[in-house]
């Protein structure tokens, strides 16, 4: 059973019983999920004119052509200019985005070194949990013998909700593990 629909059947449930909302609609759900790969530095510090190798790795990890995201303005301290390009992002939503967060819990973040959790200090303001990866070779749908173009990946998961407790127990229910927070006296 996918997590999608594992959500829709029993999760979302379980989870309405957890925050103690009365309507089934207020539960906090999974409104998209946001990759994107930074390729300033590679275009500006290294010359590096041809990125299809990130396209290619991008499309491999989430099943979906990403698009180039450009500078809208000169930026002197980054020796940025405008139109140069700046990353490569993807937008998945609704079943792609369930999949990749069930790929991602279980098979990504287990080849992880040292992985002990997500920081809870990631969240946002919105609610939205951002974490990021040094390179590609930790997803299994990468050769990594093929990689010449070290590129870190960002991540960024939406949920539908903006309160930052509900948002933490939604992420908690796809499967998504975060350390202890550390208790100082």
């Amino acid at each position: 059973m996918s997590l999608s629909t594992d959500f829709k059947k029993t999760i979302i449930k379980k989870l309405q019983k957890d925050l103690g909302l009365d309507n089934i609609h207020q539960v906090p759900k999974l409104d998209k999920v946001i990759v994107a790969c930074g390729v300033g530095s590679l275009h500006t510090r290294k010359g590096v004119k041809d990125f299809t190798e990130i396209e290619n790795n991008l499309k491999a990890i989430t099943g979906q052509k990403a698009i180039l995201i450009n500078a809208r303005m000169s930026v002197s301290n980054f020796k940025l200019r405008e139109w140069s390009p700046v990353m490569f992002k993807v937008t998945l939503r609704k079943e792609r985005a369930y999949d990749f967060i069930e790929r991602l819990v279980n098979f990504v973040l287990p080849r992880v070194r040292d992985f002990s959790g997500l920081n809870e200090k990631s969240f946002d303001k919105g609610g939205n949990i951002s974490f990021g990866f040094k390179e590609f070779g930790i997803f299994p749908e990468v050769n990594v013998d093929n990689l010449t173009l070290a590129a870190g990946l960002q991540i960024t998961i939406v949920p539908t909700s903006a309160d930052k407790a509900q948002s933490l127990a939604f992420a908690k229910s796809l499967g998504l593990i975060f350390k202890a927070p550390v208790v100082t006296n």
